[in-house]
């Protein structure tokens, strides 16, 4: 259970007393997630999420993951929208930790995304780009090329733990990627962690986009790499060719890549694996033996680093 702040009847009702919801009808503790205490809240305006700050959100950052949520809900872009507490505040204080009320979107979060569903994420993330354009808000990505050697290089001999030899392969590809890092793409806000699990789906219509707690400002392009890395692979390190070729083909349908985008995305995508190759062997590190929650495992994106070796054109992800 991903909840570590639970709250008493009346902490709960102090908080809503902040806002115009009404009171409490069922309140429920998510299993799902592990950096925050979410909880299903229904009250007599309707059904919500309630987010407990606890880890990796910075307090400074909150107020451009809010903006960002309702500017997408405002454009009609499927994201939860945060609720304004009294005070026109998009988040609230309790136990001494920041939190939010968020719209409760319907749907499902695809366990093993077929082909239909890829092109409808690639869809959703375009709209989501075109949708958060002209935000004056900005935020810089923390995980990006310049975070990862400080995030892999101490935790090397782990690496090798985990599989003899890798961690020669992952410092080549951190010299690899320093070098050939592209600057000066279309850039913008974007999700940075649009995994299955942060997406819902009604079948194979795409109904909400969720958890925007990565969301910074980066290359369009690279989200779209997150996307492959997260959506397009099978077990094993596999990549789906089919999959890849609708991810981006929804993606082009609502905004097209420029040549330049499309030639630097096998880098881009390279880079995405290190991204979450990096904070999964720093979280398998630091996790002590016997933990409740275990970390998810580093060698998924060991394997598809593998594959990003060979690839040598956006041709090799379907593109």
């Amino acid at each position: 259970m991903a909840v570590y702040t639970d709250l008493s009847d009346e902490e709960l009702a102090g908080l809503l007393a902040q806002y115009d919801l009404g009171q409490a009808v069922a309140f429920k503790g998510i299993a799902e997630g592990v950096e925050n205490s979410n909880f299903l809240l229904e009250t007599e305006a309707g059904r919500f999420i309630l987010t407990i700050f606890e880890k990796r959100v910075e307090r400074r950052d909150l107020p451009f993951f809010m903006t960002v949520m309702e500017t997408l809900a405002e454009k009609g872009v499927p994201a939860p929208r945060p609720m304004r507490n009294r005070n026109g505040a998009l988040f609230s204080e309790v136990r001494g930790k920041a939190c939010t009320i968020i719209t409760f979107l319907t749907g499902v979060s695809p366990k093993r995304p077929n082909v239909a569903q890829c092109r409808a994420v690639g869809a959703k993330l375009a709209e989501m780009h075109l949708g958060l354009r002209g935000l004056t808000q900005a935020r810089p990505n923390a995980l990006s090329v310049d975070a990862w050697p400080g995030l892999v290089e101490p935790r090397l001999e782990l690496a090798d733990k985990l599989r003899p030899g890798l961690a020669a392969d992952v410092k080549a590809d951190l010299a690899a990627l320093a070098k050939a890092w592209p600057q000066g793409l279309p850039d913008g806000v974007i999700h940075a962690d649009l995994f299955p699990d942060n997406t819902l789906f009604l079948g194979d219509e795409a109904k909400g986009l969720i958890d925007f707690y990565f969301a910074c400002t980066d290359a369009l392009a690279y989200d779209l790499a997150v996307c492959l890395n997260a959506w397009c692979f099978e077990p094993r390190g596999a990549f789906n060719l089919t999959k890849g070729q609708a991810l981006i083909a929804g993606y082009e349908s609502v905004r097209p890549l420029s040549g330049e985008e499309r030639a630097t995305l096998p880098v881009l995508a390279r880079g995405a694996a290190m991204r979450f190759f990096a904070t999964r062997l720093a979280d398998w590190a630091e996790t002590p033996a016997g933990a409740l929650v275990r970390p998810k495992d580093p060698l998924e994106y060991a394997d598809k680093l593998g594959f990003h070796r060979s690839a040598k054109s956006v041709a090799d992800y379907g593109g």
